[in-house]
């Protein structure tokens, strides 16, 4: 199984960058597809981006396109979420997850492994 871990969040003023890393130990993670969800104080757990397993598809939340990249480092073993243009909108703890299938879903329950996330906060 894999273990992921989670970094990068912090205190960015609006219109700041971030980026967030996934860093996960056993199998390699192109055998993984992983996505990055994040949850708000109050609000439900929601899914901002993703890529697939072995060949790299991405998608991403409405919300979020254009502003945020999905990327892969197979020799890092490492998945980031480059985001820009933050919002105090986004303001929200960061979970990566990872899971053995081979369709890119936006459910966070058809995920299996889970980082312990990062806070990222944007101020206004």
């Amino acid at each position: 199984q894999v273990q992921l871990v989670d970094s990068g969040g912090g205190l960015v003023p609006a219109g700041g960058s971030l980026r967030l890393s996934c860093a996960a130990s056993g199998p390699t993670v192109s055998t993984y597809t992983v996505g990055w969800f994040r949850q708000a104080p109050g609000k439900e757990r929601e899914f901002v981006a993703g890529i697939r397993r072995g060949t790299p598809t991405t998608r991403y939340a409405d919300s979020v396109k254009g502003r945020f990249t999905i990327s892969r480092d197979n020799a890092a073993n490492t998945v980031y979420l480059q985001m820009n243009s933050l919002k105090v909108e986004d303001t929200a703890v960061y979970s990566c997850a990872a899971d053995n299938s081979w369709v890119l879903t936006t459910a966070p329950g058809n995920y299996n492994y889970w980082g312990q996330g990062t806070q990222v906060t944007v101020s206004s």
